[in-house]
């Protein structure tokens, strides 16, 4: 406990570190009121069916991203989501299309086109998902709307349509400048931050309905107890899947090093069975977000349409899990460059016993990947689709959702990451780190 309370004071010690802890609870405090301002337009305190709509299924984790704004009718309603489909379709042209592929190689500049063109992506998005977003509250809640502001046109469109629609993309990229102004002058990634304030923020009233849902039931204190406990076990499941390892198994660490020592160095490759992180949940989450923005747009939805966006049914959990293992094996040959890795080998007189240098090395790297990818993929996909599976014993729908990857991975990365930065802080002013020993280990990457 004094260990603890020396290392916070040694963390308001560091000007730099304090400014950044302070300036990144300022901006979040900024985000937390913006998800509480309504639509103009809209009475909030007849929202109340569309709110219990909002907070359940598939929706119901668009309101967890947003920390409520989405079923609060917020200006902040739709949240990072357009920035994150758009980030994600932007990598994916990084690997098809030659112009991306330069950029992505002329370092700042480069990257600085790439943000430039997700964020006129992201309007692009915000643009179908907006109106999706308002023909939902218009058709189904017209009752929470003012008569006058859907009575009055301009330009052919009802006066709250249009205003509405210009606020949600002006939201949108009113949080993206926050997390901009997080990743320069905060502490983190700005982006991931919001994201997990947002889950934060919904995690006391998710607790406290599932506490007094099993109130009402005999043993129920006791069934509570054993929720929290297996809670507290996936966390600890995420925090090692996030942190993966950096030693390949058994079976292939003899293969490929023995147990010698060339040049005085260590001879393991730097290989996680985890190298993607959270990013193949978050693309595929991504991906199941689609038909529920078609649904908007369809008079009646289909038998197969409407199985994808049942976020507890069959279809959507396996089509989910599927998902995440291509995810995860898309994302891995992205960030792990085998050719790149030989050649770095060679170049620094390095090697791998029994196997030549270049090509041969490079062949070799890919199969252990492949390898250890797998179960790596299969373990992410059973913490994503666990929410659905504590459903399965009553668990609260609200509360199953911190049972999942999409929420708590996304927490443990993130809070990981920014431990790790505050500890470098620590110990590059020679203070104590975080921890007796060792050091935290992070993604060692932003989320986006």
């Amino acid at each position: 406990m004094k260990r603890f309370f020396n290392t916070i004071q040694n963390i308001f010690r560091i000007e730099d570190l304090r400014k950044r802890i302070l300036y990144t609870l300022f901006i979040v405090l900024i985000y937390r009121l913006g998800a509480h301002i309504v639509l103009p337009g809209i009475n909030p305190g007849s929202l109340a069916r569309f709110t219990s709509n909002a907070r359940e299924g598939l929706m119901g984790l668009l309101d967890l991203f947003s920390g409520g704004a989405f079923s609060n009718a917020s200006i902040f309603a739709l949240g990072v989501m357009p920035y994150i489909s758009a980030s994600i379709v932007i990598q994916l042209m990084t690997l098809a299309v030659p112009y991306f592929q330069r950029l992505q190689k002329e370092g700042e500049s480069g990257r600085k086109k790439i943000n430039q063109i997700t964020r006129f992506l992201t309007i692009a998005v915000v643009c179908v998902q907006a109106p999706a977003y308002i023909a939902n509250i218009t058709s189904q809640f017209a009752y929470a709307v003012s008569p006058t502001l859907i009575q009055t046109t301009i330009l052919g469109f009802s006066a709250f349509a249009l205003t509405a629609f210009l606020l949600l993309i002006s939201g949108t990229l009113f949080i993206m400048w926050l997390g901009e102004r997080i990743t320069d002058d905060g502490l983190g990634n700005g982006i991931s931050i919001i994201i997990m304030v947002g889950i934060i923020a919904r995690f006391p009233f998710a607790l406290q309905a599932e506490f007094i849902a099993r109130l009402t039931e005999s043993g129920g204190p006791i069934v509570f107890i054993v929720e929290i406990i297996v809670l507290m076990l996936v966390i600890g499941m995420c925090v090692l899947l996030v942190q993966g390892t950096r030693r390949i198994p058994v079976q292939y660490a003899k293969r490929i090093v023995g147990n010698k020592q060339y040049g005085g160095v260590r001879n393991f490759l730097p290989l996680k069975v985890n190298a993607a992180g959270v990013m193949p949940i978050i693309f595929a989450q991504a991906i199941m977000f689609l038909p529920l923005t078609f649904m908007k747009f369809t008079n009646q939805p289909g038998k197969v349409l409407m199985s994808f966006i049942n976020y507890n049914g069959v279809g959507y959990n396996v089509l989910f899990f599927i998902l995440i293992i291509a995810f995860t094996y898309f994302y891995t040959a992205i960030t792990i460059n085998p050719q790149q890795i030989a050649e770095d080998l060679k170049k620094n007189g390095g090697f791998i016993p029994g196997t030549k240098p270049g090509k041969q090395t490079a062949n070799l790297i890919d199969e252990i990947m492949s390898r250890i990818t797998l179960p790596g993929s299969i373990f992410l996909g059973i913490v994503a689709i666990m929410p659905a599976l504590v459903r399965l014993f009553g668990v609260n729908q609200q509360f199953a959702q911190f049972f999942g990857g999409t929420s708590i991975l996304i927490m443990v990365g993130v809070i990981l990451d920014m431990l790790q930065q505050i500890e470098s802080h620590l110990l590059m002013r020679h203070y104590d780190g975080l921890t007796k020993s060792g050091r935290i280990k992070g993604r060692n990457s932003s989320m986006y």
